[in-house]
C-alpha cells in the first residue's frame, strides 16, 4: 500500500483528468481521506467528467488551518473527506460556500446538513466508528490481557505500548477527546486522558498512523477510526479491532465547497458526484471501508455496522463549534501534553 508523508506547507499536488485544452475546465481538491482513496476519487471524477483535477492530500485539522490561512486568496475549490468537526468550524467562520446538491435526496437525512452552521456548507459522505485495535501477535508474545474497554488502556502493563494521534493536528484525535467528554463529563474525561498519557509511546500527526504502526508491530495498541484498521486487516496484518465496552463516538466524513472557489461550477459538479452512488463506492475499491451515506451505495462487508455497536449520541453541532473545539484542545495542551510519561 502506498503511504504519503506530505508536510502542510510544501504539499505535493497530483494532477488527474483531461489535462489539456479539451478538458472542461479545472478543479483543485484538498483531500483529507487516505491518499490512495483521494487519488482514485479525483482520477475517476476527472475522467468521467472530463475535468483536469489537481489534488493535495492533507489532514483534516491541517486542512482547516490552510483554508483559513488562504481565505483572502483561496487556492483550492473542494475540501473532500476528513472528520466533520473542522468542516463545521470552517462553515461557521465563513470559509465555505453554501450548496444544496440535488443528490442530497439520495443521502440519509442525518447526513444532508449535519454541520454546526445548518447552512448547507458541508454534507456527509461516510460514517466511521471510533475505537482501537491491537496486534494479536504482540499481545500473545507479551502475554497481556486482551483490552476490551477504554478504561483498560490506562493499566500499567500497557505503558509505552499505545499510539494515539495529536488532537492539535488530527480530527480523529479530537473526536476521541469529544467522545470522552460526552461519555463521562469534562473533568472525568481529562482524568482519563492524564492516566492514558502515561501509556502513550507517541502522539502521531495523522489519525490513521497509529493503525499502521500497530499493523507493522511498532506499537501494540493504536487508536483510530476502525475502517482504517480494517484496511490493514484486509492487507493481511494481525490486528483485532475493538469497539470499547463503554460506548464510543463516530465521525461523519465532510465534503465542502471552499468560498471563493475559482472553479465553482466544477466544484459543485464534484459535490454532486461525491454524493452519488458511484462516487461513494470508490472508497471500498481502495480498501477504505466506511459506511456510505448514500442510501443506494453498497456497504462494504468489512465495514462495522453502526446498528451493531454501542454508540453515544454524538453532538456534532456543539463539538463542531469553534468555541467548544478550542476549549477542549486547549485544555489538553495545558493539562495533558506537558505531563511526564
Amino acid at each position: 500500500m502506498k503511504r504519503f508523508v506530505i508536510p502542510v506547507l510544501v504539499a505535493a499536488a497530483f494532477a488527474f483528468g483531461g489535462g489539456d485544452a479539451s478538458a472542461k475546465g479545472r478543479l483543485v481538491v484538498y483531500c483529507s481521506a487516505l491518499p490512495d482513496w483521494c487519488e482514485k476519487a479525483v482520477e475517476t471524477f476527472g475522467k468521467s467528467k472530463d475535468v483536469a483535477v489537481s489534488m493535495t492530500p492533507i489532514g483534516s485539522g491541517s486542512g482547516y488551518a490552510r483554508i483559513l490561512a488562504e481565505k483572502d486568496n483561496p487556492q483550492a475549490d473542494i475540501w473532500y473527506g476528513g472528520t466533520l468537526d473542522p468542516h463545521s468550524q470552517a462553515g461557521v467562520n465563513g470559509l465555505l460556500e453554501a450548496y444544496q446538491s440535488p443528490m442530497l435526496k439520495e443521502v440519509a437525512e442525518p447526513y444532508r446538513n449535519p454541520a454546526t452552521s445548518k447552512g448547507y456548507h458541508s454534507a456527509g459522505i461516510y460514517v466511521g466508528i471510533l475505537g482501537f485495535s491491537y496486534n494479536t501477535e504482540l499481545l500473545k508474545q507479551q502475554k497481556l490481557a486482551e483490552p476490551k474497554c477504554w478504561a483498560d488502556l490506562t493499566k500499567p502493563e500497557y505503558k509505552g505500548l499505545i499510539q494515539m494521534a495529536n488532537p492539535e493536528s488530527s480530527g480523529t484525535a479530537y473526536t476521541a477527546l469529544a467522545t470522552y467528554v460526552q461519555l463521562w463529563g469534562e473533568d472525568k474525561a481529562f482524568d482519563y486522558l492524564k492516566a492514558l498519557h502515561k501509556n502513550i509511546a507517541q502522539y502521531t500527526k495523522s489519525g490513521s498512523a497509529p493503525g499502521t504502526a500497530v499493523a507493522r508491530g511498532e506499537a501494540l495498541i493504536g487508536f483510530g477510526f476502525l475502517h482504517d484498521h480494517a484496511k490493514e486487516i484486509k492487507a493481511g496484518f494481525p490486528l483485532k479491532m475493538v469497539v470499547p465496552c463503554e460506548g464510543t463516538g463516530y465521525e461523519i466524513g465532510g465534503l465542502s465547497v471552499i468560498k471563493g472557489a475559482r472553479n465553482m461550477d466544477n466544484a459543485k459538479l464534484f459535490v454532486d458526484w461525491a454524493l452519488s452512488k458511484e462516487g461513494q463506492e470508490v472508497a471500498a475499491t481502495t480498501g477504505s471501508f466506511q459506511t456510505p451515506t448514500n442510501v443506494n451505495a453498497k456497504i462494504p462487508p468489512e465495514a462495522i455496522r453502526m446498528e451493531g455497536v454501542k454508540l453515544i449520541n454524538y453532538d456534532f453541532v456543539k463539538y463542531g463549534s469553534e468555541k467548544t473545539r478550542n476549549q477542549v484542545i486547549d485544555r489538553w495542551i495545558k493539562e495533558v501534553k506537558p505531563l511526564a510519561r
